[in-house]
């Protein structure tokens, strides 16, 4: 929780700044923006290792190959860098390299999904 209201005051604070910068220097208020984002990403990183020893509890506990958890991870990861480097392109004004990335993200996910699938058709070929 405390992390989140670190954040978001970091957020809210740079949005103000940022807003005023943008009117005088627009490549301040996107270096500002580049910042504030490499400072929350540190901030959430300190819960990262704490989800991901949950996630080796969950699939130990229920005799799951840990093997399946990564992919999970992966997507994860991937669905949040893709995101936050689209909302940084599009605030730059570069829509298209924005969805782009948005599209590389939607085809990263699917490519460490395929270990999920395979497990899941192996599964169902052995209940069929």
């Amino acid at each position: 929780m405390e992390t989140v209201v670190q954040i978001a005051a970091v957020c809210l604070a740079a949005a103000i700044l940022g807003a005023v910068l943008r009117q005088h220097s627009p490549e301040t208020a996107a270096v500002l923006g580049l910042a504030v984002c490499a400072v929350v990403g540190v901030l959430l990183l300190r819960g990262l290792a704490e989800v991901l020893d949950m996630l080796e509890e969950l699939a130990a506990a229920g005799g799951l190959p840990e093997g399946l958890f990564t992919p999970l991870v992966k997507t994860l990861g991937i669905a949040l860098v893709s995101r936050l480097g689209g909302e940084i392109c599009r605030d730059a004004g570069q829509g298209a390299m924005a969805a782009v990335l948005d599209t590389a993200g939607a085809f990263g996910a699917v490519l460490v999904s395929l270990p999920l699938v395979r497990a899941a058709w192996e599964l169902l070929r052995t209940l069929v």
